[in-house]
């Protein structure tokens, strides 16, 4: 006989949300919830399931309303990057505008290997009408919908088209999100008849699950081999990316540092694995990097990767690891990471690598030449002396630069506040200049650099860490994308702080612009010349203050040096959304701070009539030529 299993009948919806709230994940002992709450714009897709649900099931699914999905998902990555990856939150949304604005979110959790669970609505699973509302008609075949736009996005990918499909599916859907090699966004996407169609649920299915985060170990021949290739080298650099910090493995790495006296560069994810003030740490590496790591790494012998992808700014389009026969040594988590640049690889966790390495090193005595070590030294001190200078306001009664707006935030925080920025000028400016004191200070999306992303993700963030100050840092570009989550902060009374710099456009990417012979088209906020139509008239009239403080948020204005030192330690101590408005001296510059140390390819018309492409396509071509290929 069959022995009996005891069930409940619920709805698909009522089910999925019971099941999200017994998930817990552990790693070295600590227990957590995975899923710690939801995010939620309700249609019709949605509200008679989901949002249902999340009624019936109030006191176990906490809810946040937001104002815009794709801002919904960046909340639910900065929380889960706070959380070291070991929570998240859930984003449910109604079909058509709602599904498909998820889209930039799922791309950005993916790059960045950051988990969050998507719940979009879809159309009917039983066809009764055929379309339905906000429905994508596709002729050639019957079971696409725009939730098919999440696909790629998305590291798995599921439409529970019936409802014992939950099951599986649901099941799948945690292990993606708790496994460190293949972690990012997770779409289930849920037809709006099956969410409230009920099912006999089997009673394990609701049972507390607790899904461990590994820490693999490395293979003891390639640790071998690891070891045997830092001892032949006589100039080696670490390059620190955001593995380091998905890992928690900050005090490994200073342990491995100090002990070996390698120098260490990091990326931008990677920023803030070693404190500034480390004698190892040698700031930026890449585009954005400083002078002090990035010629370290034109001379050295071995470059030792651990938790990077190797992105383009931190490899200058592969002109910057230029040294006579350097090698890498990749420290990854990731097969497919490990084996970049023709490297060795040492497939492991990032802390458990690093403390294999330490010991194995200790044992020989191994140590850089003390010659190398105070040539690194001399030059950070001489850079640290550079970041003064842009820091430094002689005159405090008057507009300042982008550079002393972050060395007034930097005269006033302490390890425990952290700064939030994705897209512009700032990250190139945050990334040279910036003196993280904590591991989680510096807090930069740049794998997707997506615009938008700061003020959603702050409010995550602070969610995950209530009681540090969390600042969003953004541009007026960035500002204008997306600031609508300000509604949802003043909602539920998160106190984040805002500076909002305001420059009159597209700073960077006109400087970018300038640079490849664009001449700055299209990338200033002001009005048309009557002359010629271009965008070179006055700046445009539009207040983003009153802007900020229309959707419920105090606005702090400083039109000063003096001023912003004020409106800023203010605006720590508030204990409600805060934000700083201030413009910055010159509208036509990028910041002022020193200039890229390195190049980035962006390709430059080949054939032009106008002097300035012709002139940025001859410096292009003396660019490519030095570009080499790691095999």
């Amino acid at each position: 006989m069959t022995p009996t299993t005891s069930t409940t009948r619920l709805t698909v919806a009522q089910a999925l949300v019971r099941f999200l709230s017994a998930q817990y994940t552990r790693r070295d002992g600590v227990r957590q919830r995975l899923i710690g709450a939801t995010w939620g714009i309700f249609g019709h897709g949605n509200v008679a399931g989901i949002g249902q649900a999340l009624v019936e099931y109030a006191d176990d699914m906490p809810y946040h309303q937001g104002r815009n999905e794709q801002a919904m998902v960046h909340a639910a990555v900065g929380y889960a990057r706070q959380s070291g990856r070991l929570s998240t939150h859930a984003v449910t949304t109604s079909i058509g505008p709602g599904a498909t604005n998820l889209v930039t979110g799922a791309a950005l959790a993916t790059i960045n290997h950051l988990p969050v669970l998507l719940l979009p609505g879809d159309t009917f699973a039983g066809r009764p009408a055929d379309p339905v509302l906000q429905q994508l008609e596709v002729p050639y075949a019957g079971d696409v919908s725009v939730n098919d736009c999440l696909r790629p996005v998305s590291r798995y990918f599921d439409r529970i088209t019936r409802p014992e499909a939950l099951i599986p599916s649901a099941l799948n859907a945690m292990r993606v999100l708790t496994d460190p090699v293949e972690t990012g966004a997770v779409t289930l996407a849920l037809p709006q008849d099956v969410q409230a169609e009920a099912y006999d649920w089997p009673e394990e299915f609701f049972a507390e699950r607790t899904w461990v985060v590994r820490r693999p170990g490395a293979d003891p021949t390639e640790l071998a081999e690891a070891v045997t290739a830092i001892r032949n080298a006589r100039r080696p650099l670490v390059i620190a990316g955001g593995g380091v910090h998905h890992s928690r493995a900050e005090e490994a790495l200073a342990e491995f540092a100090q002990s070996t006296g390698i120098p260490v560069a990091s990326t931008q994810a990677g920023k803030g694995s070693l404190r500034h003030d480390h004698p190892q740490d040698v700031g930026g590496v890449g585009h954005t990097g400083t002078a002090t790591a990035d010629e370290l790494a034109r001379t050295a012998d071995l470059v030792i990767g651990v938790g990077t992808r190797y992105t383009d700014f931190t490899t200058a389009s592969g002109t910057l690891f230029t040294g006579a026969g350097v090698r890498f040594l990749n420290l990854n988590i990731a097969p497919f990471d490990g084996h970049k640049l023709a490297g060795l690889p040492l497939i492991a966790d990032a802390r458990s690598g690093l403390q294999e390495l330490t010991e194995a090193l200790g044992m020989h005595g191994h140590r850089v030449a003390a010659s190398y070590l105070a040539e690194y030294t001399e030059d950070k001190e001489r850079w640290e002396q550079r970041v003064d200078a842009c820091y430094e306001a002689e005159e405090p009664d008057v507009r300042p630069t982008q550079p002393q707006v972050l060395g007034a935030l930097d005269a006033i925080v302490d390890e425990s506040d952290i700064l939030i920025n994705a897209a512009g000028s700032l990250p190139g400016d945050l990334h040279k200049l910036w003196r993280a004191r904590s591991r989680d200070q510096y807090h930069v999306e740049y794998g997707y650099s997506c615009m938008g992303y700061e003020i959603p993700a702050a409010i995550g963030v602070k969610l995950a860490a209530p009681d540090r100050p969390v600042w969003a840092l953004v541009g007026d570009g960035t500002y204008l994308m997306m600031p609508t989550e300000i509604v949802t902060a003043v909602q539920e009374g998160i106190a984040i702080k805002v500076v909002l710099i305001q420059n009159h456009g597209y700073a960077s990417i006109g400087g970018l612009s300038e640079s490849v012979g664009g001449e700055r088209f299209g990338t200033a906020y002001r009005h048309r010349s009557p002359a010629d139509g271009s965008f070179t008239g006055a700046p445009l009239p539009v207040d983003l203050a009153t802007n900020a403080a229309s959707l419920g948020m105090r606005v702090l204005r400083a039109k000063t040096v003096s001023d912003l030192r004020d409106a800023l330690a203010e605006a720590r101590a508030a204990d409600t959304p805060t934000c700083v408005y201030v413009e910055t001296q010159t509208a036509d510059t990028v910041s002022g701070a020193p200039p890229a140390q390195t190049w980035w390819d962006v390709p430059v018309a080949e054939t032009a009539t106008r002097p300035s492409a012709v002139k940025a396509r001859e410096l292009y071509e003396r660019h490519v030529s030095t570009r080499r290929r790691h095999l």
